[in-house]
């Protein structure tokens, strides 16, 4: 088995922490978790890859254990987080590899792709949505925000940010809720309860409209670049649907998708099918 070390790299004085296995002269695959979770998401799959890869999973800035800047000093929008990630893989000299986006981090890597599509030798969504058939009725309160930026819309979303919907996030479309670690939705309960985190992700809820603005860019370089994609999608996740999931077959004909008997966190309950279906795919 790999070992994974735990590193910090100082991007334009944002620290960033990240997960990194493999032997450097492998393939390169990069990580990018969602909200509101961190690198740890990755803890299981990592060990299953890195045989093959060469792994890095970065926190994103406001996240795990990188730098949480104060919202006067940082503008935490998705651009701006791109720009971070997007400066990191430069500094780690990862020039050109594949990248597996989950929520939040499917933003984030598909703003890196049509930036330097020359850089994306693979896309892997696991639950990271780039169609407006992707997203689910629980989109509904944020999407109230967007269209009304008022101090009760934004004080109505903080209920997305409780422990309670933290562990819903978690256990909901899974079988067993039993087969569910609690460590993972705990460190989330953790990083959020910092003193300003609230206030960065109500920010981030506002920011998410401009994700969606950009579905078209993303689905043009898709059709553009045809990049080799694999989607391996919770079936039963609340937020991000199936047809999320099959869209991506409009713009990549060839590309693959694979379902799992699971929720949004399909990494906590199927990261051994999942590394298993990464695994053909990259080889392939």
């Amino acid at each position: 088995m790999s070992a994974i070390s735990y590193r910090y790299a100082d991007v334009d004085r944002v620290k960033v922490f990240y997960r990194e296995a493999g032997r450097p002269t492998a393939p390169k695959l990069l990580l990018l978790h969602g909200f509101p979770s961190s690198s740890h998401m990755f803890r299981d799959l990592i060990p299953l890859l890195a045989e093959h890869f060469h792994i890095v999973a970065p926190d994103l800035p406001g996240f795990g254990q990188s730098d949480m800047p104060g919202r006067d000093a940082f503008a935490y929008t998705f651009d701006n987080i791109a720009t971070v990630i997007e400066r990191f893989t430069e500094q780690i000299g990862f020039d050109r590899f594949a990248m597996y986006v989950f929520d939040y981090g499917a933003p984030t890597g598909f703003r890196l792709a049509v930036r330097h599509p020359e850089r994306i030798a693979a896309i892997i969504s696991q639950n990271g949505n780039a169609y407006e058939e992707g997203l689910s009725e629980g989109w509904n309160p944020i999407r109230a925000y967007w269209q009304d930026p008022s101090q009760a819309n934004r004080e109505a979303l903080r209920a997305m940010l409780t422990h309670e919907t933290t562990m819903w996030q978690y256990t909901h479309g899974v079988q067993d809720a039993a087969s569910v670690s609690p460590d993972g939705y705990s460190l989330d309960e953790f990083y959020l309860s910092r003193p300003g985190a609230d206030e960065i992700q109500l920010d981030l809820f506002g920011d998410y409209r401009n994700n969606v603005a950009l579905y078209p860019a993303f689905q043009q370089y898709f059709r553009s670049h045809q990049p080799p994609l694999l989607a391996v999608w919770g079936a039963n996740d609340p937020f991000f649907l199936p047809p999320g999931a099959e869209a991506f077959k409009r713009d990549i004909p060839n590309a693959e998708v694979r379902f799992f008997d699971t929720g949004h966190f399909a990494l906590e309950t199927h990261a051994a099918e999942i590394a298993a279906a990464i695994s053909g795919f990259l080889i392939r």
